[in-house]
């Protein structure tokens, strides 16, 4: 008995030290961070404009100011690589000899030029009436097969939709080598003739990362990741046209430097802690794939990857969700290190959005690292996802400051070496 309560009390008095230390974190340097983020000068942190390299300076700064050390092999906080950026140009089919409008053309592809004929060889596809184009559409492309699709005119309207979206500049790791040309036409013609150009060029990218390393588990790391990309200037809505991306995810950055700050003041980890704002995650999520390529994923322990905490969760205040929740103990060593708060996180409330693999978690998740995503956002009726009205104004910043703190109380026995999630089935 005596045991017993000496035990408890350790542990009364543990909980009490560490939430006495969280309350270093303040709302008032939150919404200064979150403010800064989601200004317009920011231009809503779009890949490739001035606004996300004026937003990589700030959070390096912020990063300098705390004291954590550039990544090993790294100069900088700049965690710096390129894509290949492509732009699609113009497609022109000509049928029988006609040329046909340029609306009844959709081009699917990642090279520079290209030219065919039917004595080219390329496989003829029909689509007839009965097909779910969209559906048919995809498995083509995922076939990584070259192809011309001969559409029927009855998926017209869908054809638009999908040939509209295609003119989108769109980046790969490796342009592919097969090109799909889709042709709204009811019939495969004997001859016809094809040319289509995009440009290519290699466009910089660059996540923000640093590191506190780890007493005597140095080689385990613990990784903190948001990304800090946003949408940009977009269609303007009653005169304004920046995307501001408070929540998507400025609240999430915002997190990840405090809890930099927070942990630099504990100097307490046993284990190397990684904090990291990730680039290009709303245009493919290259700027999580790029870092996890650099980490041999069997020493990553977790990963607290933190999107959209502005707003109280459809659990009311003071919780959270994490998505895959079922699919490690992650979520349970974090409640375990709650009790005796008021604060609670649930499993993912949404499991139809696939929220588990739509984030920056995704990557090292599928390599069998315990990577889940943390979130309050109340994704089924969010009104302001994706849009200008993702403002400063629509959040609680006292929201994402309950929920930081929360992630600082909850990592803590991962943070010291205690405990290491469950690892998760590698894809």
């Amino acid at each position: 008995m005596k045991k017993l309560a000496l035990s408890l009390l350790f542990i009364g008095t543990s909980l009490t030290i560490f939430a006495q230390s969280v309350e270093k974190i303040k709302e008032k340097n939150v919404s200064r961070i979150i403010k800064t983020l989601t200004a317009d000068d920011m231009e809503g942190r779009a890949t490739f404009s001035a606004g996300i390299d004026k937003a990589a300076t700030f959070i390096e700064n912020e990063f300098k100011k705390i004291g954590l050390q550039t990544l090993e092999g790294e100069t900088s906080f700049r965690q710096s690589f390129s894509m290949n950026r492509i732009k699609p140009g113009t497609a022109t089919v000509s049928l029988n000899g006609t040329t046909l409008p340029a609306e009844k053309v959709l081009v699917s592809s990642d090279q520079a030029t290209l030219s065919w004929t039917e004595a080219s060889g390329i496989e003829n596809i029909q689509l007839a009436s009965g097909a779910t184009f969209v559906n048919r559409y995809r498995e083509i492309l995922r076939a990584n097969k070259s192809a011309i699709v001969w559409v029927d005119r009855q998926y017209a309207d869908a054809f638009k939709r999908l040939r509209d979206a295609s003119f989108r500049t769109r980046m790969a790791e490796k342009p592919k080598a097969t090109s799909v040309v889709f042709i709204l036409s009811d019939q495969i013609a004997p001859s016809y003739s094809i040319t289509a150009s995009n440009s290519i060029d290699q466009a910089p990218l660059f996540n923000v990362a640093g590191m506190i390393p780890g007493k005597s588990k140095a080689k385990e790391y613990v990784v903190f990741s948001a990304h800090y990309d946003h949408l940009g200037i977009v269609k303007a809505v009653e005169g304004d046209s920046i995307a501001n991306g408070a929540d998507d995810d400025a609240s999430g950055t915002t997190a990840v430097i405090e809890l930099a700050k927070y942990y630099k003041k504990l100097n307490n980890n046993e284990r190397t802690l990684i904090f990291v704002a990730f680039t290009a995650e709303e245009v493919g999520g290259f700027g999580s794939r790029y870092f996890s390529s650099k980490l041999n994923p069997d020493d990553v322990v977790a990963m607290f990857n933190i999107e959209m905490i502005g707003k109280e969760s459809k659990f009311g205040k003071n919780n959270a969700f994490i998505t895959g929740y079922e699919r490690s103990d992650f979520g349970e060593i974090l409640q375990r290190n709650l009790e005796g708060t008021d604060f609670k996180f649930y499993p993912d409330p949404y499991p139809s959005q696939n929220l588990f693999y739509r984030s920056d978690n995704a990557t090292l998740a599928a390599l069998g690292v315990p990577a889940h995503t943390i979130s309050t956002d109340q994704i089924d009726i969010d009104k302001f996802y994706h849009t200008v009205n993702d403002e400063l104004e629509t959040l609680d910043v006292s929201n994402i400051t309950a929920t930081i703190k929360a992630i600082a109380l909850s990592s803590r026995s991962i943070v010291s070496g205690k405990d290491a999630p469950k690892r998760i089935p590698k894809l």
